[in-house]
């Protein structure tokens, strides 16, 4: 007689049996990879955080923000043509550089390239945009631009993994698991982290995992197909009281297996944070797919976003998404857009790209100014690095993670400013310079985190989103 007849069925078969009747974007997306992610650790901090209110009884200070919003433009936006106004290169078109290049350089670049597009000035701080962006430019006012950001790194994958991540070189936990991490979600039945349309390449997951960090807090992704993100798996192919005597009994299987392995710390997390991804995946189909739907939303805000069949459809849905998924109280919520790297044609294709992106924008801010979630949200613009001003062949640009704009707009931040500047070229930042490991450590400080104080013990050290670096960018923030 066989005796493992008498033994419980293991975890595997049955988390493989559940899968079939919890469907979900969470559940796909979520419990991918959790358990060999804790088999590898030693030394972790068990399941502190795993719970949907954080690891933090309060914030270490009053917040000013609630939630934030990530509008990454991936590929590298060039500055010097959007919102880095440089009338130098205009003066000196087709003359070589007259300062230093860069030691390290992601290819040869040739001499000095204008802008194809005209700057004008806007709103009462006079800010000037170029114009490919002419209804984000009515927003001025309300933007909080940072023209001397600098990172680390030439290529793709390691700028967007120290964007996301604040490590180029090390699997890190992303900046939004980190902050689920710290304060959970607004709404139990929704994650607390969403990442829509992200890229699979250029670190891929990575840049919105939680690496050792519980996988509760990794993004739940939800991809974007011509414009339209997937929601048919969120329906559930059996009944709520199926799916729910399903997990009741994988709660006590897996209550059985920690009972007989207290002593394998890393295990025993593992099952627990495998359960916390399937009850979220059966909450989320009570709510989630009532957020997807827009036939509640009026014609007006419909065209204010540009969701009119053209090409502003598709990022105009995934800004209203955003909407209103932060506005159900998810705390992190990335829209991607890609791909702004133009080695050439970049009069052609950064136009074509900023039609699709401009309206859905100015929309997403206005829509959320008038419904008073401005005021404890913020809104973050940027990609992986800029663009150099020297061109690369006829009409491109390489990669130059020396300098490059971002701009914010909402709670907790100065509205109509511009900190710091590159130089007169735009090539390196070089006045109140910013560097990644700040914007991090200014996001959490929004949030009202200290990012020297929130840490996770795994390897036998304390890990940091900002590492051992980090400076709050404190004349930015509203007093």
């Amino acid at each position: 007689m066989n005796n493992d007849i008498h033994h419980p069925p293991s975890r595997r078969v049955w988390m493989q049996s559940i899968c079939r009747g919890l469907s979900g974007i969470a559940l796909s997306e979520m419990i991918a990879g959790t358990l060999p992610a804790y088999a590898q650790q030693e030394g972790g901090s068990g399941m502190h955080g795993s719970g949907m209110h954080g690891i933090l009884a309060e914030p270490h200070l009053p917040p000013r923000v609630k939630r934030v919003i990530f509008l990454f433009m991936h590929g590298g936006p060039s500055h010097i043509d959007t919102f880095d106004y440089k009338p130098e290169l205009a003066r000196l078109h087709g003359q070589p550089l007259p300062i230093p290049k860069p030691r390290i350089q992601f290819a040869q670049t040739g001499n000095l390239m204008q802008s194809p597009w005209g700057f004008r000035q806007y709103g009462e701080c006079g800010a000037w945009v170029s114009d490919l962006f002419p209804e984000v430019a009515q927003h001025v006012d309300r933007l909080t631009f940072i023209k001397s950001l600098h990172g680390s790194n030439e290529a793709h994958g390691g700028a967007l993994l120290k964007i996301h991540t604040g490590s180029d070189t090390f699997v890190r936990p992303s900046m939004g698991s980190w902050i689920s991490y710290g304060l959970g979600t607004e709404n139990e039945n929704l994650p607390s982290f969403v990442t829509i349309n992200p890229t699979l390449g250029h670190g891929g997951v990575r840049n919105f995992g939680s690496a050792f960090l519980p996988p509760i807090h990794q993004g739940t992704r939800i991809a974007g197909s011509g414009g339209q993100s997937k929601i048919e798996n969120l329906v559930p192919t059996v009944s709520s009281q199926t799916q729910r005597l399903q997990l009741d009994w994988l709660r006590d299987i897996d209550r059985h297996h920690q009972q007989k392995t207290t002593d394998e710390d890393a295990a025993v997390a593992a099952i627990e944070s495998r359960q916390q991804t399937f009850e979220l995946a059966f909450r989320m189909q009570s709510e989630a797919i009532e957020r997807f739907r827009t036939e509640d939303e009026t014609q007006e805000t419909l065209a204010l976003y540009g969701i009119n069949g053209g090409p502003t459809d598709g990022f105009g849905r995934q800004c209203l998404l955003a909407r209103r998924l932060s506005e159900a109280g998810v705390r992190f919520v990335q829209v991607s857009h890609a791909y702004w790297d133009q080695h050439a044609e970049l009069k052609e294709k950064h136009k074509e790209l900023a039609a699709q992106v401009d309206r859905p924008i100015a929309g997403l801010l206005s829509d959320l100014a008038r419904r008073g979630l401005l005021e404890e949200t913020l809104v973050m613009w940027g990609g992986e690095f800029g663009r150099t001003p020297t061109a690369q062949g006829d009409n491109g640009r390489d990669h130059n993670p020396h300098a490059f704009t971002w701009w914010f707009a909402g709670a907790g931040v100065r509205p109509g400013i511009s900190y710091g500047a590159s130089d007169d070229f735009g090539f390196y930042a070089q006045q109140e310079k910013v560097h990644v490991h700040d914007l991090h450590a200014t996001l959490l400080h929004l949030l009202g985190i200290d990012h020297e104080r929130l840490t996770y013990r795994y390897g036998g050290r304390d890990f940091r989103l900002t590492d051992v670096h980090g400076t709050v960018v404190r004349d930015i923030l509203k007093t």
